[in-house]
């Protein structure tokens, strides 16, 4: 599967909680494939609910190895992505797609191995408005969460985290630190002793 490296290497829960639990898209958001993994910068999205056209639009804006971050409006029940956009977004070298919203022709997608995080899977089509208003590299909200162009991206099975990027070498150092703690936990409990003991909880 592919994976495209800025320095955070970690899960994206470990990149969660170092960060101080920010950042984190809605749990409905997963990947494609459970194997499947982001570790890329932000190109943000806007599209309007039902239309894809500015994710055309979008493939060629981007630049090499960003992920686009997709917010369609709310309207979640179309599958604006699919194989043709996910060959074109390979052939300009991007890392991924992360989508609040639908894509189809799952098992192709999947075949490539390309990373894909949706929302759900949808076969229902879009249109392409040349007068929908859209925006590309523009900050969009998806949950909670503001993602601003080159915010950087952390997807696994678990879910997505979007870290600012003037924090991203701080929560590096806190994700390791974390991960190497957890292993550290594990050790511990392998040897025999209790969460309760590890954790100090009453």
């Amino acid at each position: 599967m592919n994976t495209v490296a800025t320095g955070i290497q970690l899960g994206s829960a470990t990149v969660h909680e170092a960060a101080g639990r920010i950042g984190a898209l809605p749990s409905g958001i997963k990947p494609l494939d459970l194997a499947m993994r982001l570790d890329a910068p932000a190109f943000p999205v806007r599209t309007p609910p039902g239309d894809n056209l500015w994710l055309h639009r979008a493939v060629h804006a981007a630049k090499p190895g960003q992920v686009l971050v997709v917010d369609t409006g709310a309207g979640f029940e179309y599958g604006y992505w699919g194989e043709i956009l996910a060959e074109a977004a390979l052939a300009r070298g991007l890392a991924g797609i992360v989508i609040h919203g639908g894509v189809r022709d799952s098992r192709r997608l999947v075949e490539m191995g390309w990373p894909v995080f949706a929302e759900r899977v949808c076969i229902r089509g879009t249109g392409k408005d040349p007068h929908g208003r859209g925006t590309l590299g523009e900050p969009v909200a998806i949950g909670d969460v503001e993602i601003r162009e080159g915010d950087v991206v952390v997807a696994d099975a678990d879910g997505v985290v979007c870290i600012p990027s003037d924090r991203a070498e701080e929560i590096r150092a806190l994700s390791a630190q974390r991960d190497q703690a957890e292993a550290d936990h594990i050790r511990r409990i392998r040897q025999g002793e209790s969460t309760t003991a590890i954790y100090s909880l009453p």
